[in-house]
């Protein structure tokens, strides 16, 4: 299996065929261009009789497993549209030979970034509380209540990848003074490092989590760091759901440890604890981190090109294996 098997991709009777799982956000674009090329299928019409034929996946951060896997025997790439691939056996694509691509687009970084910044100027500044304030007429009777300045606060990142290091720019732009935590120090930026994210929360007014989820990940947002931030801290997740632990988060909040979080991603989403729905110092986002029109365009033609690419012989534009 590999990119040395071509394909004409305008051959009628030669057509590859590539199943897309439901979409979560719209992909604009993408139906009407995979189609020029390919057999478009649903997962609602896969059996048996043509799932041997499938040869591409399309997975929009939806679970890719032994079981579909093995249900599909001739698949010979995935199509990611999220960056992160949490979500695909990858150990199993190895062994298999399949590839890998995922969304590493200039524009989801800068969007998923934004989000970071969106949250916590929300957070801090109690916009979510303020919109209903005035919503339900009460500016008229009563004040709002004082809520936190935004800028000139330490930010703190944990994961300074291309996310995380877009996150540090616009933080910077409202003076905050940056700090990061991950694997290895940085040598090519002057922010400053701490090992682990506990040193990292007690140096720190806003903690925002921009790390890949894997099992060294899962809960690494818990008890202890949540502590570590303390009743002003404000914790941002931009990241994965499991990154944090939820029902942690949800007791710091409810006893006042922790001062307010902003969540674009939860643990089960798209279910959210009572808790979280509950309190007005939580501002929640449906994982709507790139869930602009622009970026998902532009992961659209990304995964046409990708299957372009793999299926006429040349190299992938955001291989991940």
């Amino acid at each position: 299996m590999g990119e040395e098997s071509v394909t004409n991709l305008d051959t009628e009777s030669e057509k590859v065929c590539v199943l897309m799982q439901p979409l979560y956000h719209p992909l604009p674009g993408l139906v009407r261009q995979v189609e020029e090329h390919y057999t478009l299928l649903q997962v609602g019409e896969l059996d048996s009789k043509v799932s041997s034929r499938i040869s591409a996946l399309i997975s929009p951060c939806r679970l890719v497993d032994q079981p579909l896997l093995d249900a599909l025997p001739n698949l010979r790439i995935i199509c990611n549209s999220g960056v992160g691939v949490d979500n695909i056996d990858l150990n199993l694509c190895r062994q298999r030979g399949i590839r890998v691509t995922n969304a590493a687009h200039s524009s989801v970084t800068a969007d998923t970034a934004d989000m970071a910044i969106l949250l916590m100027l929300s957070a801090l500044r109690r916009l979510c509380p303020a919109h209903n304030f005035v919503r339900r007429g009460s500016w008229s009777l009563s004040s709002f209540p004082l809520a936190r300045k935004a800028s000139g606060l330490r930010v703190g990142i944990v994961g300074l990848g291309q996310i995380g290091r877009a996150i540090a720019k616009r933080a910077a732009g409202l003076n905050s003074i940056v700090s990061y935590c991950g694997p290895t120090r940085k040598e090519d930026v002057s922010y400053a490092y701490y090992a682990d994210e506990i040193d990292l929360a007690a140096n720190s007014d806003v903690l925002i989590v921009a790390c890949l989820l894997s099992k060294d990940t899962t809960h690494l947002i818990g008890k202890d760091v949540l502590d570590a931030l303390g009743p002003m801290g404000t914790l941002i997740n931009i990241a994965r759901g499991p990154v944090v632990d939820e029902l942690e988060l949800s007791k710091a909040l409810v006893e006042k440890r922790l001062g307010a979080a902003g969540l674009d991603v939860f643990e089960k989403e798209p279910h959210i604890c009572a808790e979280l729905m509950s309190m007005d110092n939580v501002v929640l986002s449906p994982h709507a981190g790139a869930a602009t029109w622009e970026t998902r365009t532009a992961v659209a033609q990304l995964i046409v090109d990708n299957l372009n690419a793999f299926f006429t012989g040349k190299p992938l534009l955001s291989p991940v294996i």
